[in-house]
């Protein structure tokens, strides 16, 4: 059965959202108050409308409440976001996201009830940011103010090692949760304290970021 979902605004981070939903198979109901985002959306959303979130009984016409995700992605109008997370709130949506401007945008939504927030423009920086400092640091996700999870790329200090060898949680707090091997690009999760490393090998690493900074700056070096 087909999740339902439905983005409100239709910006750079809305628009992207119900593109990838869209693509995936997923009911979206797209809202914004501009009739040119609207009509860009309306052969990709399943039901693209002309609407002001913060009206309630807009809302309620629209049937919001009975969709399960609702992503409130309104861009620069923080009273917007506010007002509309309030209305969904109340309908009783069962999960709301939304994407904050600030830390004080965010700390208001999350006392008015959004069960997610999040910052795109700063998540995306940090991720940008970690991967220019360290050419082996793939990617990386924040999981909270301070825990992540990053893939890195073995070089030569762990190949042929075993995570036995490398006692990882021991040595630096963080956990190697998988491996994916450069040779046959098969993916171990979980892997056995027997498992080899071998250079080119894509860890997937969680941890403290300090844990992990200490890890990387020991054992994850540019070393070619």
């Amino acid at each position: 059965m087909k999740r339902e979902f439905a983005v409100i605004g239709l910006g750079r981070f809305g628009g992207s959202i119900c593109r990838e939903l869209s693509e995936e198979g997923m009911e979206v109901l797209a809202i914004d108050l501009a009739e040119d985002k609207v009509n860009e959306f309306k052969n990709i959303a399943s039901h693209a409308v002309i609407a002001d979130a913060t009206d309630e009984k807009v809302l309620k016409e629209l049937g919001v409440r009975n969709i399960e995700h609702v992503i409130v992605a309104i861009g620069d109008n923080i009273q917007a976001s506010i007002l509309t997370t309030l209305m969904l709130t109340e309908l009783g949506v069962k999960k709301i996201t939304v994407k904050a401007q600030n830390d004080y945008h965010e700390k208001i939504l999350n006392k008015i009830g959004a069960d997610q927030v999040v910052h795109p423009e700063r998540d995306m920086g940090k991720r940008i940011a970690h991967n220019i400092i360290s050419n082996n640091i793939l990617d990386h996700l924040e999981l909270s103010d301070d825990h992540s999870i990053v893939e890195v790329k073995a070089g030569t200090k762990m190949s042929g090692k075993t995570l036995v060898d490398l006692d990882v949680r021991a040595n630096y707090g963080c956990n190697i949760v998988a491996i994916k091997q450069e040779h046959n690009k098969q993916i171990n999760v979980s892997p056995m304290a027997t498992e080899m490393i071998n250079k080119g090998d894509i860890l997937i690493v969680i941890g403290a970021d300090k844990d992990i900074s200490r890890f990387e700056k020991q054992l994850v070096v540019d070393d070619d």
